[in-house]
């Protein structure tokens, strides 16, 4: 009896389980292990301590970084649902001017670097930004960027998209004879929308929020740009690691360690809040779209558009900027291609990086993710189950953290893979790859396993069918994903900081230098490029899924 119950049957998928099970606990296990070990570790202390965790937990100048951090975070979730919930709104239950514009608007400052905002706002309202001085020429003086607010007010505009996006889609499934027979019970328009369509969306608005707190709570650029005095722990870490004066590699695993916690107890809390309010619905009758006309169209779109404008507003600032004549870190009047001709003088290397290693990324993250979306959703089992609650595990890792992490577990024998462009692509995929596998198990979860079924009957093998048949089935689920994953790698930068050498340095990692440098026009060409990769990206993503595709 228990050599059938431990049988192990040695097909296609057993080796595939096999080898993505390595390649997770050697890329993922592994490298975070050590860095958990290594925090146990001080250069201070002989053997096993807690030194370091005692250090951070009994000095002011330590634990108010992860104050500071959970404060920006806190606020920014708040803001960003008191802006991103109403605009969904909107957008799905009013005719507002130019719905598919702002569409791409919304996702085209969302899906652009995070630190590329902290930039553009620097040149409008730094002390000697744009607005700045117009201002003070009317006697204005208006507050800088820099410090907490500027953090904050950078994330908002930044990540208020995430709650839009998860919102508006709830919100456009939601059944309206709930509505309706609320409407007709007596019920007012402000208290269906409390009663009923909000506690509706309540699990997906939680869900936007932890990725709005997550995404603000790994951020490197923003606050390394305009924070100045006010330390959150990604900077604080990135200093403890790489600082030239001597840096505390121990101490810096130790506060790697304190927030992948805090990132994994606001997963478990927004579990449970969605666990005890999680609705069921069969949208068979989805809302109908309220026209407007006149002046009410005005009141309802004037909001949302200045809302979008303000988001996207870095987009423009870098792109007018890059055109703009330098004369050393100093803007003059008039246009001109020198800051492009710069970049592709001294930067093309960084370039090309930046499209080989995302396109490598890439090619691993659909092969590899189009298989584990069919481990876990058709060949359920412990080994499955595994997989997936692993590949959930980068959610809750900071870029930096995932950096050092990897630079403590391969930077010594057998296996020396720092400062290659391997680790850096490997770096990619451990981060990235989550986006394709949801993606990919969602649509595959909704398509009949009947053909499949038909396929192996007609005496198909197992693997054959799912690369004739399966595979290019999912291909939508799987693009929505690869595409999201695409341009998060090629803007990525808390990673890429840690992970750079000499001659694998890419763009993000150059915008980032040149701004600490003050070299604005270089820093403003290169951020136009990544934001026009990201736009044409979103172009093709919507012409090959006809507009029906969703990054959600």
């Amino acid at each position: 009896m228990l050599r059938h119950k431990f049988h192990i049957r040695l097909d296609f998928w057993f080796f595939v389980r096999l080898i993505i099970i390595t390649a997770i606990l050697l890329f993922l296990v592994y490298p975070f292990s050590t860095l958990i070990i290594r925090s146990f570790f001080s250069s201070r202390t002989e053997g096993f301590t807690l030194e370091n965790f005692r250090t951070f937990f009994t000095k002011s100048y330590y634990y108010t970084a992860l104050l500071n951090s959970l404060y920006c975070c806190v606020l920014t979730t708040v803001t960003t649902t008191v802006i991103g919930v109403p605009i969904a709104y909107l957008m799905t239950r009013y005719n507002i001017w130019g719905k598919k514009l702002i569409h791409i608007m919304i996702v085209s400052s969302l899906m652009s670097p995070p630190f590329i905002g902290a930039y553009a706002w620097i040149i409008l309202l730094g002390r000697s930004g744009v607005l700045t001085r117009f201002f003070e020429s009317f006697g204005i003086t208006l507050p800088a960027i820099y410090g907490q607010l500027g953090i904050i007010i950078v994330f908002t505009l930044k990540l208020f998209p995430y709650i839009y996006l998860y919102a508006s889609s709830a919100m456009g499934s939601i059944d309206s004879s709930l509505e309706e027979a609320a409407e007709n019970l007596g019920s007012s328009k402000w208290r269906r929308l409390t009663s009923i369509t909000l506690p509706l969306v309540f699990p997906s608005i939680a869900a936007g929020a932890v990725m709005v707190f997550m995404t603000s709570l790994a951020d490197f650029g923003t606050p390394m740009l305009i924070g100045e005095g006010f330390t959150v722990l990604p900077v604080m870490i990135y200093n403890q690691y790489m600082s030239e004066m001597g840096g505390n590699a121990n101490l810096a695993s130790a506060l790697s360690v304190v927030v992948v916690v805090c990132s994994t107890l606001v997963l478990v809390l927004q579990k449970k809040l969605i666990d005890r309010k999680n609705y069921v619905m069969t949208a068979l009758r989805p809302p109908k779209e309220i026209s407007l006309h006149g002046f009410k169209r005005f009141i309802a779109s004037a909001p949302v558009f200045i809302i979008v404008f303000t988001g996207f507003l870095p987009q423009v600032v870098v792109l007018v900027t890059s055109f703009i004549k330098t004369s050393g870190p100093m803007f003059v009047e008039g246009f001109s291609l020198n800051s492009y001709k710069s970049i592709l003088s001294r930067l093309s290397l960084n370039i090309k990086n930046t499209y080989l290693f995302a396109l490598a990324a890439i090619i691993i993250i659909v092969l590899v993710g189009s298989l584990i979306s069919y481990l876990t959703v058709r060949k359920k089992g412990i080994v499955s189950s595994l997989l997936d609650w692993l590949l959930m595990f980068p959610f809750v890792i900071p870029g930096a953290v995932l950096g050092i992490s990897l630079i403590i577990a391969f930077n010594k024998r057998p296996l020396i893979l720092t400062g290659t462009a391997f680790i850096i692509v490997v770096s990619y995929v451990v981060r990235k790859l989550p986006y394709t596998v949801r993606s990919g198990s969602a649509y595959l979860k909704q398509m009949d396993p009947s053909i499949e079924e038909a396929s192996v009957n007609l005496g198909v093998s197992p693997q054959k069918t799912f690369f004739k048949i399966t595979l290019p089935m999912m291909m939508p689920g799987i693009l929505s994903g690869a595409i999201l994953s695409w341009i998060t790698c090629v803007n990525e930068l808390s990673s890429s900081i840690m992970l750079y050498g000499g001659r694998t340095s890419t763009v993000s990692v150059a915008i980032y230098t040149e701004v600490v440098r003050n070299s604005y026009g270089t820093a403003a060409a290169l951020a136009t490029i990544l934001t026009l990769t990201t736009i044409i990206s979103l172009l093709v993503f919507m012409k090959v899924t006809k507009g029906k595709g969703s990054f959600i």
